[in-house]
């Protein structure tokens, strides 16, 4: 085997640890020049791109806390990036809960928004789409059963549905929400980390669950108990390329990756992914109830 062919299969099996695509697609995608050793996933080219897909992580990080079926920590069982979009797979099971949970409403009960602001659930069974209203950005979905129309939560009293009652056109508080402050860095690491679901889910693997929450808004925690360790699930995320500096963020200084794996705190910038291998809780905690 010549070393370009040797480096080219490196790097496939790298992308198919990562997103769980078959290792022939990988394979192409290395021969083509898509995919490098720098950078074995490919990124969302847009910034608006990279922004979706970041506020996709910070809501279902924390609202699907405990409560994931094997092992699918974000709802997703596999990913199909490209730099100018994505495909995530749902899980059966939870597919309904995710695209709830994503769409965007006004708590009156606890008070402020849920969801992603200016999401909306477009097309039709066999080609639903994550739309963004502001800037055409888009994730594709993909359900086992092909004419799976999800079961979305009716209107209660104590709750707004913005994606019902403004299918079309944002709403004030959509478009006035204040900005986080974390910025381009934040959104760069967690649409990676998106779009590495099935290293991600590596997590999950002994228990069909892990405890997953946010950083703020500057990042996520996935903690769990047994299957891979941290520093081997750390260190896989960093062959990955989730916290190579890109272009765009040129002058962040570089990490040490080596220092960064062993203590499972994943930077860039000032964004941070932490993973955390605990004591073992085989029975899952109380699960919540309904969407609010």
């Amino acid at each position: 085997m010549s070393s370009r062919t040797d480096n080219r299969h490196r790097v496939a099996t790298i992308c198919r640890r990562a997103t769980g695509l078959p290792l022939h697609v990988c394979h192409r995608w290395a021969a083509e020049g898509i995919i490098t050793r720098a950078q074995p996933v490919p990124d969302a080219v847009d910034a608006s791109q990279r922004a979706f897909e970041a506020q996709i992580v910070l809501v279902l990080a924390d609202r699907l806390r405990h409560e994931q079926v094997d092992g699918a920590l974000f709802g997703f069982t596999r990913a199909e990036p490209t730099g100018a979009g994505l495909i995530l797979h749902l899980h059966p099971v939870t597919a309904d809960r995710v695209v709830a949970e994503l769409l965007p409403r006004i708590d009156t009960r606890y008070g402020g928004m849920r969801g992603v602001a200016g999401l909306r659930l477009t097309g039709e069974p066999g080609r639903w789409q994550l739309s963004g209203l502001a800037d055409g950005t888009e994730v594709r979905l993909r359900h086992p059963h092909p004419a799976w129309t999800p079961f979305l939560p009716e209107d209660e009293a104590d709750t707004t549905y913005l994606w019902r009652r403004n299918p079309r056109r944002l709403h004030g508080i959509e478009t006035n929400r204040p900005l986080d402050g974390w910025g381009e860095a934040r959104d760069w690491l967690l649409s990676r980390l998106l779009r590495r679901n099935s290293l991600v889910n590596e997590a999950g693997a002994a228990h069909g669950w892990a405890n997953t929450y946010t950083h703020g808004s500057r990042g996520v925690v996935i903690e769990w108990c047994c299957a891979v360790s941290a520093d081997h699930l750390a260190r896989g995320l960093v062959r990955s390329g989730l916290t190579a500096v890109p272009a765009s963020l040129a002058g962040t200084e570089e990490p040490d990756h080596a220092e960064l794996a062993r203590y499972g705190q994943l930077h860039l910038g000032d964004a941070v992914v932490t993973v955390r291998q605990g004591g073992c809780a085989e029975q899952r905690p109380v699960l919540k109830g309904r969407v609010r």
